[in-house]
């Protein structure tokens, strides 16, 4: 195991932390994250949905 968790990160924020933690995890761009979820909400109408399970299924970074 390389110790890598998936957690909402408390410094790399903009509302809950979900996206700074997806991008911490899988080491890109936070940037990139939060487009991907504008694009699942406008295109797909479920970026919104995912973004709130993620926001209260993740752990929050100690």
């Amino acid at each position: 195991m390389d110790g890598k968790r998936l957690e909402r990160t408390t410094d790399d924020k903009w509302v809950g932390g979900v996206c700074g933690g997806l991008g911490r995890y899988f080491e890109i761009d936070p940037t990139i994250v939060r487009l991907i979820f504008i694009v699942a909400f406008f295109g797909f109408g479920t970026g919104l949905l995912v973004y709130l399970v993620l926001w209260f299924v993740m752990p929050r970074a100690a």
